[in-house]
Formats: C-alpha cells, sequence, structure tokens
C-alpha cells in the first residue's frame, strides 16, 4: 500500500462520522471528536460542502448532513453490485440454453470490465475472466458499449488514444472503429470475429436500466462452430438476454 495522505483520510473520518448519532454534526463538534485543529476541520467541511458531500441542515443552523453526492455514490455502489449478482444468474439461464461462454461487462473510459463469467460446457480456453479489463474496441460488449455513447462523450474518449490490436483482426483505425459503431447502432447489436481472441467471436446486446445503457451481455464462440445459422439463433438469445437483465435492473421499455 502506498502511502496515505493525511487530508483526504481527515476527509474521509468526517464523512464517516455522520453515520453515528442523529446523522448531523456541527464544524466544532467534528473538531472535538477528531481532534483535528479548528482551521483544518473548518476547512476540510467546506470543501466537503462546496463539492456536495455535507450540506447545512436548514432548521439547525451551523449543523451539517451528508450531502447528494454520498447518496448517488451508495446508489451507483448499490447499482454495481445489483448488476453483477443479476448478470451472473441471466448468464447462467444463457449459457445453460447455448452451451457456449456468457459474459456480462460494462464500460469504463475505453476499456470494458467483466463483471460476469459463465463457461462453456465445451472445452475452449477464453481470454476473459470476471473482474479482468480488456480494451473495449476489441471485445462486442466493447464496441456495443462504445456505440450507445453520444458523438462528443465517444470523441471526448478515444482523444489520442492508440488503438492497440489484440490480433490481427483488431479493429485499430479510429475511423473503421466509427464506421462500425455507426453500424451497430442501426443494429442494436454487436458482433466481433476474432477479434480479442483468434479463436474465438461473439455477439453482444446493450443491458439497460432505469436510465440507460449500462453494461452489455454477449455470448462467445469457437469460430469452428460458427456458422450463419448459429450466428443468427446467439444473437437473438443475446437480445432476449439481455432484455431479461434489462428487466431485472428496472429498465422498462418505451410504450409503442
Amino acid at each position: 500500500m502506498g502511502r496515505l495522505v493525511p487530508a483526504v483520510t481527515r476527509a474521509f473520518d468526517i464523512l464517516e462520522l455522520f453515520l453515528q448519532g442523529d446523522g448531523t454534526l456541527s464544524a466544532p463538534e467534528i473538531t472535538r471528536r477528531l481532534r483535528l485543529p479548528r482551521t483544518t476541520a473548518h476547512e476540510l467541511v467546506g470543501t466537503l460542502a462546496a463539492r456536495n458531500y455535507l450540506v447545512p441542515v436548514p432548521e439547525r443552523p451551523g449543523r451539517y448532513r451528508l450531502g447528494v453526492r454520498t447518496h448517488q455514490l451508495g446508489s451507483r455502489y448499490a447499482e454495481q453490485l445489483d448488476l453483477a449478482a443479476e448478470g451472473r444468474q441471466v448468464a447462467h439461464e444463457v449459457a445453460e440454453s447455448c452451451g457456449e461462454t456468457v459474459h456480462v461487462a460494462l464500460l469504463e473510459d475505453t476499456d470494458v470490465i467483466y463483471v460476469a463469467k459463465v463457461d462453456s460446457t465445451h472445452a475452449v480456453r477464453m481470454v476473459s475472466a470476471a473482474g479482468r479489463r480488456l480494451p473495449a474496441h476489441c471485445t462486442a460488449v466493447g464496441k456495443m458499449l462504445l456505440a450507445t455513447l453520444p458523438e462528443a462523450e465517444l470523441d471526448e474518449r478515444l482523444e489520442g488514444r492508440e488503438l492497440v490490436a489484440m490480433t490481427p483482426r483488431s479493429l485499430t483505425d479510429p475511423e473503421a472503429l466509427r464506421a462500425a459503431l455507426a453500424e451497430i447502432r442501426i443494429l442494436g447489436v454487436a458482433l466481433e470475429q476474432q477479434e480479442s481472441n483468434p479463436d474465438v467471436s461473439c455477439v453482444a446486446a446493450p443491458v439497460r436500466d432505469r436510465s440507460g445503457v449500462v453494461a452489455a451481455l454477449s455470448i462467445s464462440v469457437p469460430v469452428h462452430r460458427w456458422t450463419e445459422d448459429r450466428e443468427n439463433e446467439l444473437t437473438a438469445l443475446a437480445v432476449k438476454g439481455a432484455a431479461e437483465l434489462s428487466a431485472r435492473l428496472g429498465h422498462r421499455p418505451a410504450a409503442r
């Protein structure tokens, strides 16, 4: 473990104090309980309040409570726990239906992080594992997620980034990637043909919660079992599995 930053440690000490009692505290109380210099305590409280981690209690002047940012962080943490747990269950169901490897992944910057994986019943080695990170542009789940980003956000994420190759078929030209993403937006699903593993092809569909796309579900197949009929079958299963996971996360399709 690296060196702890004292100011950051003190800020977290302050936030954790609000887990006790009635959830409200004044700066003098914080100073006393943590034995901090008065100026330091006031500066830290002021900084946390400016960032909406603490907010004044209107009916109790001089006192603070936890702000909306702490709620947002907690909600996001809970959402990811739900995604991982529900993702594993749905991945098992999809894998049982097709006998192939199923992944659920989310996008972080220009990488994907796998939060669930259920292996194929066949003997095939996959490059992924739950918790592993891979370049998004080399995977079906990653391309699916990149395709859902607004153009301005996609530009920002890709600006100055080298698109590294995992196989000779990986997309390393930015314009080729953008063309592929445009097609994915139209189709609503993403295909990957031996772009992260020379022996594997994948199909992925988007997973949504109440706020929009949060992940993608994919089915991975060795190329010797990848046929046109199999592609159509697995695409339908990926879409169905993604819809089931979306429903479990609270997504409701728009009424027609």
